[in-house]
């Protein structure tokens, strides 16, 4: 149960990755070309943060023809901030 908190505070230590989030919470849902544009990364730089993010279950993502639309996992993003975490904390 730890490790999958630990992924996902290890995806949000990085500043890049949460300017995404910032973006995906200010815009909702956002085409991978409209963040490429907004964070001044190079797609291929890009794709790497989004896979981390993906991966760690804090963004989303719907394929809409042949673009790649992320948006904020609210539910994730409302377990870290909750007092859900602090119940894992006081189990060990």
């Amino acid at each position: 149960m730890l490790s999958k908190y630990e992924q996902k505070f290890n995806a949000l230590s990085d500043k890049n990755r949460l300017k995404i989030i910032h973006e995906l919470n200010k815009k909702g849902k956002v085409c991978v070309c409209e963040l490429t544009d907004l964070l001044d990364l190079p797609q291929s730089k890009l794709s790497y943060h989004l896979k981390i993010l993906l991966d760690a279950e804090l963004i989303l993502m719907d394929r809409i023809g042949k673009w790649n639309y992320y948006k904020l996992n609210n539910n994730e993003i409302q377990n870290l901030i909750s007092g859900k975490l602090c119940c894992v904390f006081l189990q060990q």
